[in-house]
């Protein structure tokens, strides 16, 4: 499967009776109905560990794009209006800010690995807290509930797998709890926001801007009015979309085919 496609569903399955093995690129699996593969005898295999670096990399990369205004400061360069460039126009600080990371898997830390180097204070709320040397390694402080975290941090960036628990994770309340100063980044899924509340919350200055690697559906229709504010940047979900990670990531989905099909233990199996 390649961005998703084609659908998993009962329908092509019952079409492909000697199906053994479905090979998922990237790392989430909230498309695929695990339950009904496993009552067809299907194996699954997807690529959760190539993606993290590339996809840390893109959180950060939203995070300093969206605070130093990078779109509007290039838009504002190169336009054939512009004739001299407004001493007012500013951005707000990255280093010595307090990042808050929700989810704090492989790529989650990964982040707070970037920021450690920016001087970022960093939060961060996950089902499990991290052993104390993970924590002591990044400089990072465990909230046990979401709410602390979102009431303290500057940037909240969200790297969680989208799961029924973690669908709409964030909304109306919870963006109601941030900063009137602070940055929502989303590199998970875009049913984590509730992207109606999203809209809401910008739009009164409830937030002061967002910075998305997803949305619900991709692309957004194009009159949706997130694609019309300042203070937001959407990009194309490309957490993993360099050259060489998007090689291996085939590359291992080949691996994990060619071993399911030989009847041998398949490598990055989704259990």
């Amino acid at each position: 499967l390649w961005y998703h496609k084609p659908a998993i569903n009962e329908e092509l399955l019952q079409s492909l009776p000697n199906l053994k093995v479905v090979a998922s690129s990237g790392v989430g699996i909230d498309h695929l109905d695990l339950k009904l593969l496993s009552n067809y005898g299907m194996k699954v295999a997807n690529t959760p560990f190539i993606v993290s670096t590339d996809t840390a990399d893109l959180g950060m990369a939203l995070m300093l794009a969206s605070s130093r205004r990078l779109v509007e400061g290039h838009e504002m360069a190169v336009s054939p209006d512009t004739e001299y460039f407004r001493a007012d126009w500013l951005g707000v600080e990255v280093s010595g800010a307090t990042l808050g990371i929700v989810g704090m898997g492989t790529i989650g830390y990964k982040v707070a690995e970037r920021a450690k180097a920016f001087e970022m204070k960093i939060l961060y709320h996950n089902r499990n807290q991290r052993k104390k040397e993970e924590e002591s390694a990044i400089g990072a402080v465990y909230c046990k509930k979401i709410d602390d975290l979102l009431q303290q941090s500057d940037f909240v960036l969200l790297a969680v797998n989208l799961t029924p628990q973690t669908c709409k994770l964030i909304g109306k309340r919870e963006l109601e709890l941030m900063k009137p100063t602070a940055t929502l980044i989303n590199i998970s899924r875009g049913l984590v926001v509730d992207q109606d509340a999203l809209v809401e919350a910008l739009q009164n200055k409830v937030i002061r801007a967002a910075a998305l690697d997803v949305t619900y559906p991709e692309p957004l229709p194009r009159d949706h009015p997130l694609l019309k504010m300042k203070n937001v940047i959407i990009t194309p979900h490309i957490g993993s979309a360099t050259k060489k990670t998007r090689w291996v990531m085939m590359e291992e989905m080949a691996e994990s085919i060619e071993a399911g099909l030989a009847g041998l233990p398949i490598p990055r199996e989704v259990l």
